[in-house]
């Protein structure tokens, strides 16, 4: 297995190191992700609080190798065919009602990112990777993996193994190497009021 590769945000201020060290490598091993590693992941979302504790978020995913990964690879736009040799591709979706009451749950993608995020966040202590997608099909999804219609496709993403930069394709090499950038603090959080 290749290292894994680190690549620390450069924070305005201390935060966990797992948070710091969450980037979206696009080098991956198509090795295929060990079942347990597969259930610690999904374990990890399901613990995500949501509202009512309804836990709206579906995943459907499939291995390197499954009978049917071609209909998730097949989702994938053209600048995301990279991802068809990962490991693991999933598919995350978020019901858009209440199973309780079968009223519209208006916080059903928040809560599912919430969850995806957890996921994301469990990767590095697993040794894994991972990098969410938004170019793909979602007019397609539900109706080729089967998803019922009140089930929003909201993102793909690709988990795996780090790959090998020697034999990856140099537009790949240069996404990976690209310097990490985030806005600063000031343009998105507001004391008081917007200003």
């Amino acid at each position: 297995m290749t290292n894994y590769p680190h690549k620390p945000a450069k924070t305005e201020a201390d935060i966990l190191p797992v948070i710091a060290n969450r980037w979206s490598p696009v080098l991956f091993s198509p090795e295929p992700v060990e079942d347990e590693k597969v259930t610690t992941l999904f374990e990890a979302a399901r613990w995500a609080p949501s509202s009512f504790n309804e836990q709206p978020w579906r995943y459907v995913y499939a291995q390197k190798g499954d009978e049917n990964r071609e209909l998730i690879e097949n989702l994938l736009m053209d600048g995301n065919a990279w991802a068809k040799e990962v490991g693991l591709l999933m598919v995350i979706f978020s019901h858009q009602k209440y199973a309780r009451n079968d009223k519209p749950n208006d916080v059903a993608d928040y809560d599912t990112g919430c969850a995806t995020g957890y996921l994301f966040l469990q990767l590095e202590s697993l040794g894994l990777i991972g990098h969410e997608m938004g170019g793909f099909y979602k007019d397609k999804a539900n109706n080729v993996l089967g998803v019922p219609s009140d089930y929003k496709p909201l993102a793909m993403m690709a988990i795996g193994y780090p790959g090998n930069r020697e034999s990856a394709p140099a537009e790949l090499r240069e996404r990976e190497a690209a310097e990490r950038v985030r806005k600063p603090i000031s343009e998105f959080v507001f004391r008081e009021k917007w200003s």
